[in-house]
């Protein structure tokens, strides 16, 4: 077990994921103990805890350990969607996150919702710009940055993503399960552990992050 609380993975090109909930760590960690899944390959689990700032400054101490230099990192967990239509427990992937500090392109995007579709059959995948915040978007701020061009909104997805490429290239990317929708709106985060199923398509969906992460490492033609 690595110190950031996962296996590590073998090889040079280990692979980081990070989230910042406790149940969203829960989540990660009990889809690898899943009757019947098989392995699903090596990972460090990092919890970040909430908020931007707090998720830059753990991904800076992950990756500043030894054999972590060229580390792929996959940013996760939960989300609020911003087009009308969405739903929870449906899946976004990131084709970039913004934030103040920018915006990051993500690596391999269409494959990699090519494996949730597989990993999570029947939910629907979206694909486009996730945009981060350093509070809860309610309202109609969730239109404004509709009108954006972002498709959904996190704390700390777009910080993740910065943080892990500002020394250097490295292969990222970003998976959010939405929680919550214009249509559907929470009152708090804890309602998560109600009627929804945010928990467990976020469970269904590791071995997708590990196809994602195999396919970085097949030599390109």
């Amino acid at each position: 077990m690595s110190a950031a609380g996962g296996p590590r993975a073998p090889g040079p090109d280990p692979l980081l994921v990070a989230c910042a909930l406790r149940i969203e760590q829960a989540a990660l960690r009990s889809a690898g103990r899943a009757p019947g899944r098989g392995p699903a390959g090596g990972h460090t689990l990092l919890r970040t805890g909430m908020g931007p700032n707090a998720a830059e400054r753990a991904v800076g101490r992950a990756l500043g350990r030894p054999g972590m230099d060229r580390a792929a990192v996959l940013a996760t967990g939960f989300c609020a969607g911003l087009v009308p239509g969405m739903h929870p427990g449906d899946l976004v992937v990131a084709e970039e996150t913004r934030d103040p500090h920018g915006t990051v392109p993500c690596t391999g995007s269409a494959l990699l919702a090519e494996a949730l579709a597989r990993a999570a059959p029947g939910r629907t995948v979206h694909t486009g710009a996730l945009t981060g915040s350093d509070h809860v978007v309610r309202g109609q701020e969730r239109a404004h940055l509709r009108a954006t061009g972002a498709i959904a909104v996190d704390m700390e997805s777009a910080a993740t993503l910065w943080a892990a490429t500002r020394g250097g290239d490295r292969p990222v990317a970003a998976v959010r399960v939405i929680v919550d929708a214009p249509e559907h709106e929470l009152v708090r985060i804890g309602t998560v552990r109600g009627g929804i199923s945010a928990f467990r398509v976020l469970r269904a969906v590791l071995p997708a992050f590990h196809e994602w992460h195999r396919s970085l490492l097949l030599p390109r033609r």
